[in-house]
């Protein structure tokens, strides 16, 4: 047996380390948390400084076991898990049960830390161990004493007050409430009405349009022609005036630079693969994990990214020389800056990850890669590649035209365009962006002062100012970030904890409040301001960062947090009724009885009811229909068994398409569009697998091309073939037994493969 014992978090992690370290040292997985609270009221003693009460993990109670084995014949133990808050906890959590198993007796017992799966980083952590952070520990006992805290005392409270079942969250709750605040504001909006005339003009067979930038004198903005009187009356003078050419009146050309983007965070990485590849934060972080713990590239297995988790845009030394050196070679010296880009964290407190997510080598192109990788890891990490790549590059030099055309006097059309003079970093790689506010480069033909350019036609064109979007998954963890809401590891799991609690459910690609989740929120908001504020919230966690720099003590810390906290919880609970917490005042009275209207909250979700019930039965949907009456028609469709109209129905499970001709015709679908996983059917390889709403409300995973296919699986599909039989495709099953685990949909075969629980 190997005298040296190094516990990873990841299995997977195990088995490429284990090739740099050599025989001498035996590395194994803890497979995640090995701990935690007992999962009942008591388990934290706030009488007397936070004292907590542990269990191991079941699932992972034969890991530790196997560990323990092993350290009897071993003489030093190494505890490498992940470089962060959750890590240090892991391995503090691993070192006190081996303690309590009197198994650290003469061992010697070291703390090794890497950012990066490669020999060099694997070998250089393991000649400069240190000992265990208290620091670091102590803050995430504090955040999980909050965590724990929050949810068994508040949870309850909704539970009586709202619903069974119900729950709140230290962080999803204040990420709730940006989402419901959104739906309220676009529920406020009054759109404006305004016009815009446009010109259609063409220059040497190239077509390209002008907008009215003055009339009568005047600079035109977006209220300046607010009707379409105004309109019409601008349209016909500026026909009248125009003819069939306009005048070029002035052309300005300009140079500027467009610099690079800085490489990724965890945040920015999260953005990115949401616009560019489609992933959900969840999907990006599992792909993101496997990069990082190690591919067999046909040359052994390495890790291809550094550690994932992270807020600081800074890069190694070692690093940018390499990329610097990568592109000379590649694009050529005038390509490269006389000076390495740095860049600057913008996070307040950037901490724990000390570098930016970036290949380990730049040397290992995404191309030369791509017969490893799944098609989820070659897209992932040619994006990280990519950017990393760019942003040591010479920024982009673009020619802008602003041209001016004269249509009669005191009146002129501009247009403006722009061309790429020099592409520097836009070569390889330019940043997404969020709806659609992304600067397209617009080209325009070569003009000069005094040009006639043919004018094809004028169009007077109404519009009406939009609401604010709603959150896509790109736009939310922006905001998170934005707001201190979270960590950059807890993003995701914000997200998944919204929608699994199912306050917030997506529809193209926007986050929705379902009507409990207004609710809740309301509740919350109303009663307890400051725990569902954006600024506590982020005041929260600078504390846990001062206490992981050792710059605050962790008790004091929690003591300002529970005990206004309790002292307000059990105040609620004598003050607030279940009528108070469900039902919202509107400004409306009973057409029945004259008495004030309430919005209620029932099984089906809000409604308006009368506010004497049950001496008065009204009720009407939020829109002010009768219920009877509120079933939207389905526009140009009808029923495919019976030709009746379709309807927009709410059934116990959410909404629904029904046929109108009901209960003579029972022809039902679901309402929601299918998300496309980007996972090829594996039975006819011609469509992809789509995320469905089965009758029941639970999520399944069938063909596109249904019915024409009808492969259909219960768990979410992962675009990796089952190294067992072969077959195109894996699941990932979630038990409470065993966690997260990738099986194979094939009944014959077994195949099965526990993955690492994620840090935090």
């Amino acid at each position: 047996m190997a005298k040296n014992l190094v516990i990873v978090e990841s299995p997977a992690k195990s088995k490429t380390i284990t090739k740099y370290l050599g025989r001498d040292f035996l590395v194994l997985a803890s497979y995640g948390h090995v701990r935690d609270l007992v999962p009942r009221e008591g388990a934290i003693d706030t009488e007397h400084n936070y004292e907590m009460s542990y269990e191991p993990i079941e699932k992972n109670e034969r890991h530790v076991e196997t560990i323990a084995r092993a350290l009897k014949k071993s003489s030093v133990l190494y505890l490498a898990t992940d470089p962060d808050r959750e890590g240090e906890a892991i391995s503090w959590h691993l070192h006190e049960m081996l303690h309590d198993k009197k198994l650290l007796k003469n061992k010697r017992v070291y703390r090794v830390v890497f950012h990066e799966i490669t020999r060099h980083a694997i070998q250089e952590a393991m000649e400069h161990p240190r000992e265990l952070s208290q620091e670091l520990i102590n803050a995430q006992l504090a955040r999980r004493g909050m965590d724990y805290l929050v949810g068994f005392n508040l949870s309850p409270l909704l539970w009586k007050k709202i619903r069974r079942g119900l729950s709140a969250g230290r962080v999803q709750s204040p990420a709730l409430r940006l989402i419901a605040e959104r739906e309220d504001e676009i529920e406020a909006f009054k759109p404006r009405e305004y016009w815009t005339l446009e010109a259609d003009l063409n220059k040497d067979e190239q077509d390209f349009v002008a907008r009215l930038n003055m009339y009568n004198g005047e600079k035109v903005k977006q209220f300046t022609i607010n009707n379409e009187k105004d309109a019409k009356a601008a349209h016909k003078n500026l026909k009248k005036h125009g003819g069939k050419r306009l005048i070029v009146s002035s052309v300005e050309k300009k140079s500027r630079r467009r610099n690079p983007s800085a490489p990724f965070t965890t945040s920015t990485m999260q953005q990115e693969a949401v616009r560019k590849l489609r992933f959900s934060a969840q999907r990006t972080m599992r792909t993101a994990q496997t990069l990082y713990e190690g591919i067999d590239t046909g040359s052994g297995t390495v890790g291809l990214i550094t550690y994932m988790r992270t807020d600081s845009v800074t890069l190694a030394k070692d690093a940018i020389d390499e990329i610097r050196g990568y592109i000379t070679s590649e694009y050529g010296k005038e390509n490269l800056p006389t000076k390495p880009q740095i860049y600057k964290t913008k996070a307040k407190n950037a901490q724990e990850a000390h570098e930016a997510i970036r290949p380990t080598s730049v040397m290992r192109t995404p191309d030369s890669l791509k017969n490893s990788l799944s098609k989820d890891q070659y897209g992932l990490y040619s994006l990280i590649w990519k950017r990393t790549v760019a942003c040591q590059m010479i920024h982009a030099t673009l020619n802008t035209v602003t041209v001016d055309f004269a249509c009669g006097e005191g009146n002129a059309f501009r247009s403006t365009g722009s061309t790429i003079a020099k592409p520097g970093f836009m070569s390889i790689y330019l940043e997404g962006r969020d709806d659609n506010k992304g600067d397209d480069e617009k080209m325009l033909p070569n003009m000069e002062k005094g040009d006639e350019i043919h004018l094809k036609a004028i169009r007077a064109d109404q519009h009406f100012t939009e609401p604010p979007p709603r959150y896509t998954e790109a736009t939310l963890v922006r905001a998170l970030e934005e707001y201190g809401i979270g960590r950059p590891s807890t993003y995701a799991s914000i997200i998944s904890t919204l929608q699994n609690r199912e306050y917030v459910e997506m529809d193209r690609r926007r986050f929705f409040p379902t009507d409990v989740g207004r609710v809740v929120n309301r509740f919350l908001t109303n009663h307890f301001p400051n725990y569902v504020d954006y600024d506590f919230t982020a005041h929260m966690e600078d504390d846990l960062d001062a206490v992981s720099r050792g710059e605050k003590d962790w008790i004091p810390v929690m003591d300002s947090f529970w005990k206004p906290f309790i002292k307000l919880v059990k105040h609620k609970e004598q003050s607030v009724s279940r009528t108070d917490a469900t039902t919202e005042k509107i400004d409306e009275k009973c057409p029945k009885c004259s008495s004030p209207l309430l919005i209620r909250l029932g099984r089906r979700g809000r409604f308006i009811g009368c506010s004497t019930y049950p001496d008065c039965d009204y009720t009407c949907n939020i829109n002010g229909e009768s219920k009877q009456e509120s079933h939207e028609i389905v526009e140009g469709r009808s029923c495919p068994l019976c030709g009746s109209a379709l309807l927009v129905r709410q059934g116990k499970y959410g909404k629904f398409i029904g046929c109108s001709a009901y209960p003579d015709c029972t022809f039902i679908e679901p309402l929601e569009k299918p998300t496309d996983t980007g996972v090829a059917c594996p039975k006819c390889k011609k469509g992809k697998m789509v995320s469905r709403r089965s009758r029941r409300g639970k999520i399944f995973y069938s063909c596109s091309r249904y019915p024409d296919c009808d492969y259909a699986v219960w768990n979410e599909p992962v675009d990796e073939p089952c190294p067992s039989c072969n077959w195109p495709m894996l699941t990932m099953k979630t038990t409470k037994r065993k966690g997260a685990e990738q099986v194979c949909p094939e009944k014959d075969c077994h195949y099965s493969k526990v993955v690492a629980t994620e840090g935090e």
